[in-house]
């Protein structure tokens, strides 16, 4: 199937919150790691979401140029190509952008998708992230109203962060304290600026306690109940039914995790999980593996030539590609999505 168009990401979402599961939407840097996103989509029999950060991006567009645009652009265009032999459906999302890049990010990609719609085309992207859990509620707000409307234009999904994530991913930290969990009167905001839909949809990545990266078990308490009370002061607000569920939320920080929590989380409105952490290392460590034990051949020791079948890129690459499609799998079932294709 080829890249979701806006009517089935729109049908995956709504499949998701109804179903009372989540898509793993899987941070990737390179074709490579695309790769592996989408065999683990297709051999858990999921749809899915790919999405590449800022500095994935920068990095796509190679060392020497460092163009967010151009790199995920790029890796968007790939992407098309290829998903298409895959028999689930990909949505492809940037992930957390801050104030200081959507002049370079964002706001050029939503150009770009504007342009493919005028002209009968889908949008390159399926949906964005402003993150703007660096800057006070009311301008975080103003931004994304903006941003909808222009997102609108494009056919594409906004993501909005109230409240903030701890830890730190691509140069976006945050310390970890009693700013983790979004207040109840941050969730009745969104919904006064933003709507429940009628203006354009968006995915709120809500916090209750979330940390990007490693931590141990303890170190962070999380408060999946904190999404819950969202959803009822969001209903309170709309004066909607007592089984409606009005925001599309957003899981960061899942790496680490426990089960019972994601499981949890489901049940009060998350149709999306980022993991980035976890397959980072389910990528790296058969390489590692790899160097290890092909040491003599992947280098020329005491002026010998080496093994070409060692140091080959795709000898170990394609070991990386195995394992993190493992990994992804294991996601989509621990969200409920494995079997779930559209």
């Amino acid at each position: 199937m080829p890249i979701a168009t806006p009517e089935i990401y729109n049908e995956m979402l709504d499949n998701a919150k109804n179903g009372e599961f989540a898509y793993p939407a899987i941070n990737v840097t390179s074709t490579e790691t695309l790769n592996a996103a989408l065999r683990g989509f297709a051999e858990a029999g999921s749809d899915g979401i790919v999405q590449v950060s800022t500095g994935g991006a920068e990095f796509l567009s190679g060392t020497r140029v460092k163009d967010m645009v151009t790199g995920s652009v790029g890796l968007a265009e790939f992407a098309h190509v290829v998903a298409d032999k895959y028999p689930v459906n990909i949505a492809l999302h940037t992930d957390h952008c801050p104030k200081d890049k959507l002049d370079g990010f964002v706001r050029p990609l939503l150009k770009i998708s504007q342009e493919r719609v005028a002209k009968g085309e889908n949008p390159l992207f399926q949906s964005h992230m402003w993150d703007g859990s660096a800057v006070e509620l009311e301008e975080n707000l103003k931004i994304a109203a903006e941003l909808l409307d222009e997102a609108v234009k494009a056919k594409i999904i906004l993501e909005v962060e109230i409240g903030v994530v701890g830890g730190e991913e691509d140069g976006v930290a945050h310390d970890i304290n009693d700013k983790l969990y979004t207040a109840p009167g941050d969730y009745e905001r969104t919904v006064e600026v933003l709507g429940a839909g009628e203006k354009g949809r968006y995915l709120l990545a809500a916090t209750f306690g979330n940390v990007h990266g490693v931590y141990k078990p303890g170190n962070v308490k999380l408060r999946p109940e904190i999404l819950k009370q969202g959803q009822e002061v969001a209903r309170g607000k709309l004066g909607s039914g007592a089984a409606d569920k009005p925001f599309d939320l957003v899981f960061h920080g899942g790496s680490g995790s426990l089960l019972e929590e994601i499981h949890e989380s489901l049940t009060y409105g998350v149709v999306k999980m980022n993991v980035d952490t976890d397959t980072q290392y389910a990528f790296t460590r058969p390489i590692v593996a790899h160097m290890f034990e092909n040491y003599d051949g992947v280098l020329k020791i005491d002026g010998e030539v080496g093994n070409k079948k060692a140091y080959d890129p795709r000898s170990y690459l394609k070991k990386a590609e195995v394992a993190m499609s493992e990994r992804v799998i294991e996601a989509c079932e621990a969200l409920k999505s494995a079997g779930k294709a559209l």
